[in-house]
């Protein structure tokens, strides 16, 4: 006979999406912006972009505007949406700056209880910009009037670290980068925060960036995960375990911050560090949490595992 816990097994992993969608049913959608519409010579949003916004609109609580900044020009432009309409500002977008009333509307959103999500390619994006690398804790790279992505330096603030079980400030030298994409283990450093829990202790995340050696202000920064590139394969990898998931507090505004997510201009489908059910369920679950300071949101049945990738192709 077989025992009833792994009879229902399999039925409960099928039905609870299926509840938690339900339920979201039951609740009217947050408005959400998706900030959009440039990208340096490494990033593509209009491919990445789209997928972002799907993952968000799947989970039947937020309703999506897509908002295109200029892609050229945007800081001689009159761009500076209504943030205050919004529950939350997830940015896919880097650029080099903004008008300064843009700015200054941005800082009294976040400061008053605004709500961000910042995706791998914003870490590149306003590098001169102090209150947004308050607001983001660390960061990288930077887009020069010139084209370039070398706008921050070792004096942009400290890189963070997971030494001993705690999050350390490191002001020791070294560049920002990456190793070569590869698949990766994240892993949990924070299992209580309610995006993170019920997560597996560490999972496999594919072909993607190990962003390395971050830099900024790093002030009130808890990191909820880290990877590690290994030196015998990647003799340029940092040797430290990275933070890839953070979250961060600036004024009475919360942050949720994933170094996650590349895909580049001549990246053929599927983009697998997109695709990742690890990524897709990290944005969803940070986006309501950024958004509510809760997580609803099941983990569902496919989520990788410590010995298995999982990846959604559309």
């Amino acid at each position: 006979m077989i025992p009833l816990v792994r009879f229902l097994r399999p039925i409960a992993a099928k039905l609870l999406p299926l509840a938690g969608a339900l339920l979201a049913a039951d609740r009217a959608p947050l408005r959400i912006m998706l900030l959009t519409g440039e990208s340096n010579r490494s990033h593509d949003w209009t491919k990445s972009s789209p997928l972002v916004e799907a993952y968000l609109a799947q989970t039947r609580l937020f309703a999506v505007d897509t908002v295109t900044a200029p892609p050229k020009g945007v800081e001689s432009s009159d761009f500076n949406p209504k943030f205050s309409d919004y529950a939350a500002v997830v940015m896919d977008y880097e650029t080099m700056d903004w008008p300064a009333a843009a700015k200054q509307a941005f800082v009294g959103y976040m400061k008053e209880g605004g709500r961000l999500v910042v995706i791998h390619a914003a870490d590149n994006a306003f590098p001169h910009w102090l209150e947004f690398n308050e607001m983001i804790g660390v960061a990288g790279w930077g887009m020069t009037p010139a084209g370039g992505v070398n706008a921050r330096t070792e004096a942009s603030g400290v890189k963070l670290r997971w030494r001993d079980g705690c999050t350390v400030a490191d002001s020791s030298p070294g560049p920002y980068g990456h190793p070569p994409r590869h698949d990766f283990a994240v892993a949990t450093r924070t299992a209580q925060h309610p995006i993170m829990q019920g997560l597996p202790a560490s999972w496999l995340h594919p072909s993607d960036e190990i962003y390395s050696q971050l830099r900024g202000p790093a002030q009130n920064v808890t990191v909820l995960a880290t990877a590690l590139a290994e030196k015998n394969k990647f003799p340029s990898a940092s040797g430290e375990d990275e933070p890839v998931l953070m979250v961060i507090t600036y004024g009475k505004g919360r942050v949720f911050h994933t170094t996650l997510g590349h895909v580049g201009p001549k990246d053929p489908p599927p983009f697998l560090p997109l695709a990742c059910v690890g990524f897709i369920v990290t944005l969803q679950r940070g986006t309501e949490w950024a958004a509510t300071g809760q997580v609803t949101q099941r983990v569902p049945a496919d989520f990788p595992t410590a010995e298995k990738t999982s990846v959604r192709v559309r």
